[in-house]
């Protein structure tokens, strides 16, 4: 007799029990795929539009100044600076239009943003043209000075609009809010020298900007992976349960099967198979519910660009792989009360 194939026939004879107890783990694995695979993508969106930028340090106002824009002086005292080179500033500043705050950014390269419609100089986001009502021709009042719009990109949130840097650094009297360059030799000694040379202003490298956004990004993770690991716990403790029934209602077979010569690891072994074998269908149901799930979100956020992203085989295949160990882990108790029968007692078993 073939052990393995009685696992397979007992998962068949309790059909309502066994899918069950695999929906838990497909509930679990479901939302661990969702979750970090939403989170996973939108890192990966961040960190490579942090790393796409071709610049070894950002100069920004220092945050004890209480400023956020550089003035014509610091500006010319940063671009003056020995062995600097292949600048680049961006303006970035705010103001209410009807009662709501929107976001002016300067735009160097107008590649860097999604423009779904129109064409770039002035380009609203999303957010703006459903929350403020404006559309490509619409008249926008930045500054007291009035512009038409001229595109929509993709993003939603927060409320953004795009204009030319030049036109951002005359708004705001020719001051920027930061100034990205190159440096001929080591970033991390530039950026120290310059903020003991330079008053007023806070220097990062490009490399402690992207390992930033690294430790955040795994904090993020780690932490949406602790909660929706609460959800494959639930389900892999149902495991335990049905196994354990299982065992319960399978005494007497059981005690046949260790009177006619099974040894106590083969029947630890059957049990195990089948724990695991709940696992895994569990795991690949749960990945395809989740990959479905994951379809969904992007589409009613519109983030549709990343979702390749958003499923790295690391996950995929961690998920299907931990839910599988999980359960087979979940099932070892039950083996060991089954492998421990008393042969006499379970055939006397009704």
């Amino acid at each position: 007799m073939d052990l393995y194939k009685l696992a397979f026939n007992n998962i068949r004879r309790k059909k309502l029990r066994s899918a069950l107890t695999t929906l838990g783990i497909i509930i679990g694995v479901a939302t661990i795929v969702v979750l970090l695979g939403m989170t996973a993508g939108a890192t990966s969106e961040v960190q490579a539009e942090t790393s796409k930028y071709m610049y070894d340090v950002g100069v920004i106002p220092a945050s004890t100044s209480g400023n956020l824009l550089m003035d014509t002086q610091t500006i010319s005292s940063v671009r003056n600076f020995p062995g600097l080179y292949d600048f680049r500033e961006v303006t970035v500043f705010n103001e209410d239009i009807n009662g709501k705050r929107v976001n002016f950014e300067g735009i160097n390269d107008w590649k860097q943003v999604k423009i779904t419609n129109g064409t770039p100089g002035v380009v609203i986001n999303q957010a703006v043209a459903d929350k403020l009502g404006y559309t490509i021709g619409s008249k926008i009042k930045i500054k007291n000075q009035e512009f038409s719009v001229t595109g929509i990109s993709k993003e939603e949130q927060p409320l953004y609009v795009y204009i030319n840097q030049d036109i951002a650094k005359q708004l705001t009297d020719n001051k920027v809010s930061v100034i990205y360059a190159r440096v001929n030799g080591d970033p991390k000694a530039f950026s120290d020298n310059m903020e003991k040379q330079i008053n007023g202003i806070s220097v990062e490298t490009k490399s402690e900007k992207v390992a930033k956004v690294q430790e955040m990004a795994g904090q993020a993770m780690l932490f949406i992976g602790f909660i929706a690991s609460i959800a494959l716990i639930v389900g892999i403790i149902s495991v335990i349960n049905t196994m354990l029934i299982s065992v319960m209602e399978r005494t007497r077979e059981l005690g046949v099967l260790k009177a006619i010569g099974f040894t106590n690891w083969e029947i630890k072994g059957s049990i195990l198979f089948e724990s695991g074998l709940l696992g895994l269908l569990g795991g690949i149901a749960g990945v395809i519910l989740g990959i479905v799930g994951i379809f969904l979100a992007t589409n009613m956020l519109k983030f549709t660009s990343s979702i390749s992203s958003m499923m790295p085989l690391w996950l995929i295949g961690g998920v299907i792989i931990g839910a599988t160990v999980l359960s087979i882990l979940a099932g070892l108790y039950p083996a060991m009360c089954a492998s421990r029968l008393n042969v006499v007692e379970a055939l006397r078993h009704e």
